[in-house]
């Protein structure tokens, strides 16, 4: 089986492209399950280790410098930072998560949101990502990430996170112009950023929807797929590949699909072969229950080779979890799958 000399082997999987074995990589995989990471949490908060270039690049790394078979790396960050830009007032309060001092729910106050220049607004993004390349593997790949206009535009109108998106839904369906006009800027503002994670070094993307899944299939089809395909379109000239990844996306793989990426990512709610029925020849990602990191060895082991052998080899499959590493992940385990994926798939 030939593969391409030089590239990462994530990047040739997810062109549906021969590599030397199935790839592996985990969202969260710099995660508070790392003692290094706590140690680094225990002096800063984490906007603090975002906002700082080494330190992110530090944080990024953790995961290789222990797991040094990981396929991929995705750049430490968070989703929200392209909000502050602009005009959200962003904190993180202990224990309850993200807040937006002044989240956007009229047509006045999405008219207000000023554009993004991440050379400007965000350097340390890009910074950040230069420090990884310049240390990284040429085995691994680096992946940047932003999110997709529906997920940051819950967070900007709910003010943080959310059980039932009631007041996202209540724009969203009675405030037409005010939705148009916020995820339109959120596009323009994620194209703009995701453009600039690739200049500075990004192999691939990753476009997170992570709470698309709370949308039924016609309100996703009417007020997030025509604003979700515009960013996909924005990034076909970039020349690497994209994730589409959501959470709860049972009902809405196809809508997707339609929106754009070069690989769909799925949670473990559908099996892959499945998943294959339903989209045809298209790359995939995932989609082992994130729980089960937490298994006795024996039963961990065998719900991995239960997605290896849904994925039965087939081009354009990436190994990953459906979601990312909980907090009480033991490292070893994270070590295992790698291993058992790589053996299994060695080609």
């Amino acid at each position: 089986m030939s593969t391409q000399t030089g590239v990462p082997p994530l990047i040739q999987v997810m062109r549906r492209r021969p590599a030397a074995r199935t790839p592996v990589w985990f969202m969260r995989q710099a995660g508070r399950y790392l003692p290094e990471y706590r140690e680094l949490r225990a002096s800063h908060s984490l906007l603090e280790l975002c906002r700082d270039p080494a330190l992110a690049a530090e944080a990024t790394l953790l995961p290789l410098r222990r797991f040094p078979y990981l396929d991929g790396a995705i750049l430490f960050s968070d989703l929200l930072l392209v909000l502050e830009p602009m005009g959200l007032q962003l904190s993180y309060l202990p224990s309850e998560g993200p807040c937006i001092e002044n989240p956007v729910r009229s047509l006045q106050e999405a008219q207000s949101l000023a554009a993004v220049d991440p050379a400007r607004d965000l350097p340390f993004v890009l910074d950040a990502i230069q420090r990884v390349r310049a240390r990284l593997s040429p085995q691994a790949a680096l992946l940047g990430f932003g999110g997709a206009p529906f997920t940051l535009a819950s967070y900007a109108i709910e003010g943080g996170s959310s059980r039932d998106y009631a007041h996202t839904k209540r724009v969203m369906s009675m405030e037409p112009e005010a939705w148009r006009i916020l995820m339109e800027r959120l596009v323009d503002a994620v194209a703009s950023l995701l453009h600039a994670q690739v200049r500075a070094g990004a192999q691939a993307l990753q476009v997170f929807d992570s709470w698309a899944g709370a949308l039924s299939p016609d309100d996703f089809r009417e007020f997030v797929l025509p604003h979700s395909r515009r960013l996909f379109d924005r990034l076909k000239d970039l020349n690497v590949p994209v994730v589409h990844f959501a959470t709860g996306s049972a009902g809405i793989l196809e809508l997707m699909k339609e929106a754009g990426g070069d690989v769909i990512g799925i949670d473990w709610r559908v099996p892959l072969d499945r998943a294959w029925q339903r989209l045809g020849d298209v790359a995939l990602q995932g989609n082992l229950d994130p729980a089960a990191l937490l298994y006795p060895r024996p039963l961990l082991l065998r719900r991995v080779d239960e997605v290896l052998d849904r994925a039965r080899g087939r081009p354009g499959h990436v190994f990953n979890l459906g979601h990312g590493v909980l907090p009480e992940t033991p490292p070893d385990n994270v070590q295992a799958v790698i291993e058992r994926v790589h053996e299994r798939t060695a080609r």
